[in-house]
């Protein structure tokens, strides 16, 4: 009988003594940005320097947010300078 740095599993497979690493990149920002733009929800963004920004998410990418506001201008936030955002009642 050999012995195996891993326990035999359902199916015969070999499972490892340590954890695998957690994906880098689970795509969960992009599905929940498209979820606040579909149903049009208002969010409050606080930026790195503590400012915070009110409107609703019209566009983004892989490095800005672009947010339509009302009787204000409308911005693109760099995601870099993004703390934190959550929506508004």
């Amino acid at each position: 009988m050999s012995l195996s740095k891993g326990r035999a599993g359902e199916g015969g497979q070999t499972m490892s003594k340590s954890k695998s690493k957690a994906p880098e990149q689970t795509f969960e920002e992009v599905r929940y940005l498209r979820y606040l733009i579909e149903n049009e929800i208002p969010v409050c963004i606080r930026l790195s320097n503590n400012d915070e920004v009110q409107g609703l998410i019209e566009f983004f990418d892989a490095s800005f947010i672009r947010i339509t506001r009302h009787n204000a201008p409308n911005l693109f936030l760099f995601k870099h300078d993004i703390k934190y955002l959550y929506e508004l009642s």
